[in-house]
């Protein structure tokens, strides 16, 4: 929910130091005009990255900043999402340093940009973090997507083995006949009749060069010919706090959660531009980037992109067309939103101890309710058509709902009750179910908490109670049932600014709701 631009909670950044000292020659050299960034071609993770920088133009808040690649570095010279770690460079010629520790292993890139903005004082230079660890499967067993028996299958596994490395050599271990491993790490196969009596579980094993080995179970679900290929749809909703980047090993930590969780479609928010294209490349799974904030991935394909722009103006949210069964013709429509943060009306309430009506006001004020009546006009058409093909509305709406502050509930709630929060009420009113209290109806005994896990304090660790409340939904439509839905968390977060060595990688906790689809 808390915006920032630069961060440095996760990499350390260490001191910056030989400011003088004349640049020497190393492997990656990129320069513009005067302008030019020194930097290795690769670094071992954990080991000191220095960066030399020169400038004709040099400025006290000049700096260096750190983008992953592909991510969201100022690609055109203007802000994209924040960066992994920065520091001041403010002289004509100096070097900088960065402990790699918190740095993804993979490809990076470095910026010199201006007078604390986005113009680049310098071509971006490029530089690969390795890691010495031995390579693992994220997690020991998962579950891929469903096969059916006389189709072809194919699922892509080793983007789910971190850290990666050029020299990884995947073998089938053990398992049934029909599904073979590449040494890329792809299974293949066609199942039979048979193989749908039972789940195929299928042990793969990686090495290195090294001849160091892991292994994983790889659950494959096998479908008859005359079986629908899915009965049961689980859909989540994350925001992932910048992608992810405030916590170290954030990659690996979000692939081992999204694989134990077995979701089938992520709504996500917060994405720095390339955390769904990311994370799908590595899952080996379907992605539609749609913004700086919103994204959303599925196991199954996308066949059609609602985007974050209708009739002239900018949408907070965007959807997609999901294919489950082509044989059956199933398909799901997905919306992930993320409105706006500021105002935040428990703030006005619990802080500002404004009136009931001041704080209704306020909320118009924040441009929330417009936003999701703007998103919602764009989801008619298929609102429209829900009986046929189920419709969900996922996000962050970074306002509470009215299902929860009532009566019942007003002593968590700093003595507020029956407020009727627009955006909750406007997504009712077009027809959508909140699948959390379709599941757990009564508020004051599962308030189902998603802000925030990081933030029991203001501050943090410290300052007034901050009001937890949930501000993360999965709304639905449609001829569909809701079988459960849970506000996730892994393990016990610790709070801002002890936060970045958490398994845990968000400040807010993830929806996830599991749907039985009707009867065919």
């Amino acid at each position: 929910m808390r915006p920032v631009r630069r961060t440095r909670a996760v990499v350390a950044v260490l001191v910056l130091l030989n400011l003088l000292l004349p640049i020497s020659a190393v492997t990656a050299h990129a320069a513009t005009g005067a302008g030019a960034l020194v930097v290795p071609a690769s670094v071992e993770k954990g080991q000191t990255l220095e960066i030399g920088y020169r400038t004709d133009r040099p400025a006290a808040k000049n700096w260096v900043g750190l983008y992953t690649e592909p991510g969201n570095g100022p690609v055109d010279q203007k802000y994209v999402g924040p960066s992994t770690a920065w520091q001041y460079a403010p002289l004509g010629e100096g070097r900088v340093q960065f402990d790699t520790r918190g740095l993804e292993p993979g490809r990076h890139v470095a910026y010199l940009l201006a007078d604390d903005g986005y113009r680049w004082l310098a071509q971006p230079a490029r530089f690969d973090v390795v890691s010495a660890d031995p390579s693992r499967f994220v997690t020991r067993a998962f579950e891929t997507r469903a096969a059916r028996a006389g189709e072809r299958f194919e699922q892509a596994v080793r983007g789910v083995v971190r850290p990666a490395r050029p020299d990884l050599v995947f073998r089938k271990r053990g398992g049934p006949n029909w599904v073979s491993v590449s040494r890329d790490g792809v299974l293949t196969g066609t199942p039979s009749t048979m193989d749908s009596l039972r789940p195929t579980r299928v042990e793969v094993e990686v090495s290195d060069a090294r001849g160091r080995v892991d292994a994983a179970t790889v659950t494959i679900p096998v479908r008859a010919p005359w079986q629908p290929l899915v009965t049961d749809v689980k859909v989540m909703s994350f925001n992932l706090w910048h992608a992810g980047t405030q916590v170290r090993d954030h990659r690996t930590k979000q692939l081992r959660f999204l694989l134990e969780q077995n979701v089938d479609v992520v709504g996500f928010q917060e994405t720095s531009s390339v955390a769904a294209r990311n994370l799908a490349a590595d899952l080996g799974w379907h992605h539609y980037q749609a913004s700086a904030s919103v994204g959303l991935i599925s196991r199954y394909p996308i066949t059609a992109t609602y985007p974050p722009s209708a009739d002239g103006k900018a949408l907070k949210g965007a959807g997609v067309r999901i294919r489950l069964d082509e044989r059956f013709q199933r398909e799901i429509v997905v919306w992930s939103a993320h409105l706006n943060y500021t105002p935040y009306g428990p703030y006005d309430a619990c802080f500002s101890k404004m009136s009931r009506e001041e704080v209704l006001k306020r909320e118009e004020q924040s441009g929330r309710p417009r936003e999701i009546r703007d998103i919602l006009g764009q989801m008619a058409p298929q609102l429209a058509q829900a009986d046929r093909i189920p419709v969900f509305l996922v996000g962050d709406f970074n306002a509470p709902s009215h299902l929860d502050w009532t009566s019942a509930t007003s002593a968590v709630h700093c003595g507020y009750s029956d407020i009727p929060w627009p955006t909750s009420e406007e997504v009712e009113r077009a027809g959508l179910r909140d699948s959390f209290r379709v599941a757990h109806p009564a508020p004051a005994q599962e308030p189902g908490v998603t802000w925030s896990p990081v933030y029991p304090f203001h501050d943090g660790s410290s300052g007034a109670p901050e009001p937890q409340d949930r501000i993360d939904f999965v709304h639905y439509a449609g001829r569909i049932r809701v079988l459960d839905s849970r506000a996730v968390v892994v393990g016990t977060p610790k709070p801002v600014p002890h936060h970045a060595d958490n398994e845990w990688t968000s400040d807010h906790r993830a929806v996830v709701t599991t749907f039985r689809l009707p009867v065919l």
